[in-house]
C-alpha cells in the first residue's frame, strides 16, 4: 500500500533544501517518491498521514552495529574489573557472546531493529558475534530485521581467539550467507585474526566480490601486536589481502593510525566508520578524520540505535580532537547513503523516510538547520518511520510486530544471559 504524506514541510537530505509539498510514497525496494501540489489526483488505496508542522527528510541509517550486545544493558559487573581493553573484551564482551544461544541471538535482532526503526534508521550495518552458535545466527538476525521492516547488510566477526575450529565456523556461516545475501566478510581485529583466517576470509571476500567489515586500531594494543607478530602495521596487512581495493571494506574505529597508514586509508577505496560513544566508553581513545579523506561514516559500535546522538557526540568530543564542524558531522552522518549507493547495496532508496515532529523554541529554516541537528533534534523527535515504502513506525509505535511481545521475550533472555555469563 502507498502513503501519501500531506502538508509535508520536506527537507531535501542532500542540498538541505525545504519544500512545501505533499508526497506519494511507493512501496518495494528501490520504490519511488512523487511530489504532488494539493488537489492533484492521489489513489484512494493509500493511507493518508497528515503531516502539518513536521519535517519529513531521508530516513537514518546506522554504519557500524553490534546486535550481539542488546541483552547487555543493566546487566551485573564482570567477575574481574576491567584493567584496560583487552581485558574489557575478555571480561564483558567475550564472556557474553560466548554465551549467546539462538533464542538469544534472536531477541537481540528484533530489539535492536525495533530501536533502529524508533530512532528514525531503516538500515543497519552489523557486525555479529556468537561463538558458541555461529551456524544460521545471520539467518536469525536477517529474519528478525525483516520482520520489523528495516533493512541490513550482515556479517559475522571471525576470530582466531577461540581456536581455528571456530573460525573456520565462522568462515563457513559466511560463505553459506553471501551465496544467497548481500553481505560482508566480518573479521575481529587484526590481532585476533591469523593468517592462516586471514587469507582464507580474504578468499571468500574476491569469490563474492564483497569487502572486509573489520575493527582497525581500535586500541593501542591492535597495533603493537600486529608490528610485533607480523612485522608490519594493520594497513599493510590488509592492502596485502586486496581488501583495500574494495569500495564496500569497512575500518572502524581507526583511532591509532601511523601517518602512514593514515595515507594509504586515504588512497584506498575502504571507508571509515566513527563510533563516538564506544571509545569513550572504553577508554580507547579519540578519533581524528584529518588525513584520513572523506570516506567517513558514522555508527554506534551497538551502544544504542540512535544514529542522530552519535553524529552530536561526533560533533562535541571533535571539538577538542578532531577537525570537525556542523557541515562535515552533518556529511558523515550521511555518508552510509553513499556508501550503500556506490555499492549497490538495495534497502536505502528514496522511499526511506522520517517524520519528525521536531517542536523547537526558534524558527528552523535552510539556514541554521545544521545547528538545530546538532543542538535540537533528537531520536525522540522521529514520529512516523517508512522503510522502503512501509510503514514501520507511525505515532512512534512499531506497526510490523508486537513491541511487548518481543521485550517480554528479549527480558526473559537476557536474564538466560547473564545468569550464564555467571557460570
Amino acid at each position: 500500500m502507498s502513503i501519501f504524506l500531506k502538508n509535508a514541510h520536506f527537507l531535501d537530505w542532500e542540498t538541505l533544501k525545504f519544500k512545501e509539498t505533499n508526497l506519494l510514497v511507493e512501496e518495494g525496494l528501490n520504490g519511488k517518491i512523487q511530489f504532488l501540489q494539493d488537489g492533484a489526483f492521489v489513489p484512494e488505496d493509500v493511507e493518508i498521514l497528515d503531516c502539518q508542522g513536521m519535517m519529513v527528510t531521508k530516513a537514518f541509517a546506522v554504519g557500524h552495529h553490534h546486535v550481539y550486545s542488546a541483552l547487555a544493558r543493566g546487566m551485573g559487573a564482570p567477575q574481574k574489573n576491567p584493567e584496560n581493553f583487552v581485558e574489557i573484551l575478555q571480561y564483558i564482551w567475550w564472556t557474553l557472546d560466548k554465551s549467546l544461544d539462538r533464542d538469544m541471538i534472536e531477541a537481540s535482532a528484533l530489539t535492536t531493529a525495533m530501536a533502529c526503526a524508533k530512532a528514525g534508521s531503516t538500515f543497519a550495518i552489523d557486525h555479529h558475534a556468537s561463538p558458541h552458535a555461529i551456524g544460521d545466527s545471520l539467518g536469525i538476525i536477517a529474519k528478525a530485521f525483516d520482520q520489523v521492516g528495516v533493512s541490513h547488510l550482515l556479517c559475522y566477526e571471525i576470530s582466531d581467539r577461540d581456536g581455528l575450529e571456530t573460525a573456520d565456523k565462522g568462515l563457513e556461516e559466511t560463505e553459506n550467507y553471501l551465496k544467497y545475501h548481500q553481505g560482508l566478510v566480518g573479521l575481529h581485529a587484526s590481532f585476533t585474526v591469523g593468517d592462516r583466517t586471514l587469507q582464507k576470509a580474504a578468499g571468500i571476500m574476491e569469490k563474492y566480490q564483497s569487502g572486509f567489515h573489520i575493527h582497525v586500531a581500535e586500541d593501542t594494543f591492535d597495533e603493537t601486536f600486529t608490528q610485533k607478530e607480523y612485522g608490519k602495521n594493520i594497513l599493510q596487512r590488509l592492502k596485502e589481502t586486496g581488501a583495500l581495493d574494495s569500495s564496500k571494506t569497512i575500518l572502524g574505529h581507526c583511532l591509532h593510525l601511523s601517518e602512514e597508514e593514515k595515507e594509504m586509508v586515504r588512497d584506498s577505496k575502504a571507508w571509515v566508520v566513527q563510533n563516538p560513544d564506544s571509545n569513550l566508553n572504553n577508554h580507547v581513545g579519540f578519533f581524528d578524520g584529518r588525513n584520513l579523506g572523506g570516506r567517513i561514516m558514522l555508527g554506534t559500535d551497538g551502544m544504542h540505535s540512535d544514529m542522530v546522538r552519535s553524529a552530536q557526540q561526533a560533533f562535541f568530543v571533535g571539538q577538542t580532537f578532531d577537525d570537525i564542524d556542523f557541515s562535515s558531522t552533518y556529511q558523515r552522518f550521511r555518508n552510509v547513503h553513499r556508501y550503500l549507493n556506490e555499492n549497490g547495496f538495495t534497502g536505502d532508496g528514496e522511499n526511506n523516510l522520517v517524520v519528525l515532529n521536531y517542536k523547537s523554541p526558534t524558527p528552523v529554516t535552510e539556514d541554521n538547520f545544521l545547528g538545530h541537528f546538532i543542538f535540537g533534534l533528537q531520536a525522540a523527535d522521529v514520529e512516523h518511520t517508512i522503510s522502503n515504502g512501509k510503514l514501520v513506525m507511525k505515532n512512534r509505535h512499531i506497526e510490523t510486530i508486537n513491541e511487548d511481545d518481543v521485550l517480554t521475550f528479549s527480558r526473559k533472555q537476557a536474564l538466560r544471559l547473564w545468569e550464564k555469563m555467571q557460570h
